[in-house]
């Protein structure tokens, strides 16, 4: 495990597009994991002697140290992760952490904004300097596709289509989708690419492609964009997490509570799975409880 973690790590960065928090934490999870086995073997065992036993071991450990299902839930994603990779590559001729099941947990219903919030963030950043174009595009963009925060920094100028009113995204697994450009997202950043060369002061050209330019010139990066949005956020809303996620999930709330087709949503937020956006149905389904229960003379 000694080589093959880094090798597996230099992989998802290369190969996977996952974002920065995701890579550290199953780095984490996985020298947690060799770390245990050391312990309770006294020796590293080589990878084709690990099986399903160890790793249920490792689980039970994680259990009796008070973690929570979530964290137990994400290491094992991160060593399903880790053995799939190594069964791809030859250096093990099965996984033994695919049939291990998954801690079932409560998920919770995600943060998001009102109609009116929204719109009153979106008018927050001062259209009247370079920053201030560039941050209301950023939460044009958030608000209006629901794109993530590592697929926005990484957009390039060339992925945007003003004729057509569609972006081209590359998410997670580096999979491609296309989303709609609304109207004034696409006024907004017109305007901010008008005023962009305001970024280019200490720039390199390597940079030049990038859509989104942080002060020095580079591109800009998803911790830069996050504390702009949180300043933001934390204007009109007192929620503790305020990341630009509220927003992507604002975007898939409001969509279905317009009526939209759960399909349609899942393919706009580029989920694999239908499983995942049917979180945001449980969300409009709170929304329509209270408001039966607030109109209602039987509730």
């Amino acid at each position: 495990m000694e080589e093959s973690i880094p090798k597996f790590i230099k992989f998802l960065k290369a190969e996977k597009n996952y974002s920065d928090f995701t890579i550290v934490a199953y780095e984490l999870d996985l020298c947690q994991f060799r770390e245990y086995i050391n312990r309770e073997y006294n020796r590293s065992l080589a990878l084709d002697e690990i099986t399903k036993q160890q790793i249920r071991g490792f689980m039970s450990h994680l259990v009796a140290a008070g973690l929570s299902r979530n964290s137990i839930g994400r290491k094992l994603a991160a060593l399903r992760s880790y053995f799939r990779y190594l069964n791809r590559i030859g250096e093990i001729s099965a996984n033994p952490a695919q049939q291990i099941q998954t801690p079932k947990y409560k998920k919770k219903l995600p943060v998001f904004l009102s109609i009116q919030q929204a719109l009153q963030v979106l008018n927050l950043p001062d259209s009247d300097t370079p920053e201030g174009l560039r941050d209301r595009a950023i939460l044009e963009l958030f608000y209006g596709t629901g794109i993530r925060l590592r697929e926005l920094t990484n957009l390039d100028i060339e992925d945007i289509d003003f004729y057509s009113g569609l972006i081209r995204i590359l998410g997670k697994g580096r999979k491609e989708r296309m989303v709609p450009l609304g109207p004034n997202a696409a006024k907004i950043l017109k305007k901010y690419l008008k005023n962009r060369s305001h970024f280019f002061t200490h720039s390199q050209e390597l940079y030049r492609a990038a859509l989104f330019l942080g002060t020095r010139g580079k591109r800009i990066s998803p911790r830069q964009v996050q504390r702009r949005v949180q300043y933001f956020l934390s204007k009109i809303s007192d929620a503790t997490s305020l990341s630009p996620h509220v927003l992507r999930h604002t975007f898939a709330t409001h969509l279905l509570d317009a009526g939209a087709d759960l399909e349609a949503v899942r393919e706009l937020l580029g989920h694999t799975s239908l499983s995942t956006t049917q979180i945001y149905t449980h969300v409009s389904m709170e929304k329509l409880k209270r408001i039966y229960k607030q109109a209602h003379p039987r509730a």
